[in-house]
Parts: C-alpha cells; structure tokens; sequence
C-alpha cells in the first residue's frame, strides 16, 4: 500500500518559482511511473507531468512544457515537480499519483494535494 504526501506548495507571485514534492511511504517508487495532476475550481482536472520509475522517459502537459520539470529521488522515495515562470492560470492544487504507467487510468495511489496560488 503507498501512501503519498505532497508539500510546498503555497502563493507565490505570477514569475516565480515552486518545487513541490510528493513523499511516499508504505513502499518503494521505484517500480512505479509518477505523476502529478492538477485541480482549479471550474477547471477539469489536468494532468501536468509524469516520469517513469527508473526516471528516465518524462511526458509534459503542454501548458507546463519549457516551464515545469519533474523529476524523481528513488533512494528518498520522492518525486519533484519544479515549476518555474508560474502563471495565474497555474493556480490549483496539485497532487502526485503512482501507477503503472504514464495514464490516468494508470495511476493507482493518489495524494491529497497541495494548493499552489499564482497572484500579485
């Protein structure tokens, strides 16, 4: 069972840069693909980015491609997601899910989130 729990998110000023991170425990990452989602109200969920368990193939969402880069720390059992240039638009919660492969209906194990606020 894998329990995910993400931090660092927060309000930041349109520009700025975030890194959240996602902390696993009750199993090791390091068979499963990683990603992160986001959820604005109004908004249908979107799917940001996603890197596979041994890191080496990454997929971006379009909106946060140039901008954000995920990445992965198997010896920590955590994964990243650095986010730079941040935009109002990018206000949501963001969570980190495990799964088999880089697909919603791949992810099996969710986090509750961490709001990430864009504004001056």
């Amino acid at each position: 069972q894998v329990q995910l729990v993400e931090s660092g998110g927060g309000l930041v000023q349109p520009g700025g840069s975030l890194r959240l991170s996602c902390a696993a425990s009750g199993a090791t990452l390091d068979s499963y693909a990683m990603s992160w989602f986001r959820q604005a109200p109004g908004k249908r969920q979107e799917g940001v980015a996603c890197i596979s368990s041994n890191g080496g193939d990454t997929v971006y969402a379009d909106s946060g491609k140039g901008r954000f880069t995920i990445s992965r720390d198997n010896a920590k059992n955590t994964v990243y997601l650095q986010m730079n240039s941040l935009k109002p638009e990018d206000t949501a919660v963001y969570l980190c899910a495990a799964g088999s492969w880089c697909a919603l209906e791949g992810m099996n194990y969710w986090g509750k989130g961490t709001p990430v606020t864009v504004s001056s």
